[in-house]
């Protein structure tokens, strides 16, 4: 299975640029969705100390993606990449009930700023691969998702890992975008 089946749409032009902002806590998944996205071998992934931008082409889009590292000394300057964001993708490892409330409330907390206004949120619930993980169903519902108003979101359940979801994920992006 090619990975992402998107990239044989490629053009050889983008009509649109997109920014996209990767974010989530520590262990959530970021690197390896992105690495995943950009087809590149995802068995060594070292945490991220600071951020790592990659560009992918996909359904006209050229997007670039910039995954910040989610530890909680980085999680304070998350806000200098608001900035002329088009996507927010936030990343939850869904075996991780213990930090479930703390990933919440980081969420929470990045949707009430002024730059991520009107931004189209995709919310992807990692690590399906893992035995008891909750599903994407359960996670909005602990999020309180539903009761987002003025805003695009969707959840995807997904495995960065086996790389299983990602593609739907990003097909919902590209299709946010397009509205």
């Amino acid at each position: 299975m090619g990975l992402l089946s998107l990239l044989r749409k490629l053009r050889s032009t983008p009509e649109k640029e997109l920014r996209i902002l990767l974010l989530g806590l520590d262990n959530a998944g970021k690197t390896t969705l992105l690495k995943q996205l950009a087809s590149e071998e995802v068995t060594q992934v070292t945490p991220t100390a600071g951020f790592n931008i990659k560009s992918v082409v996909s359904d006209g889009f050229k997007l670039n993606v910039w995954d910040i590292g989610g530890q909680s000394k980085i999680r304070p300057y998350w806000k200098n990449y608001f900035e002329n964001t088009d996507v927010l993708i936030y990343v939850i490892d869904s075996s991780d009930r213990k930090r479930l409330e703390e990933t919440g409330d980081e969420l929470a907390e990045l949707l009430l700023d002024d730059k991520l206004k009107q931004v189209p949120l995709l919310v992807f619930a990692n690590k399906q691969d893992i035995a008891g993980a909750l599903k994407a169903s359960e996670i909005a519902e602990c999020l309180k998702l539903v009761k987002l108003k003025d805003r695009t979101w969707q959840i995807q359940a997904c495995s960065a890992l086996e790389g299983t979801g990602v593609k739907e994920g990003m097909d919902w992006v590209c299709k946010s975008i397009k509205k």
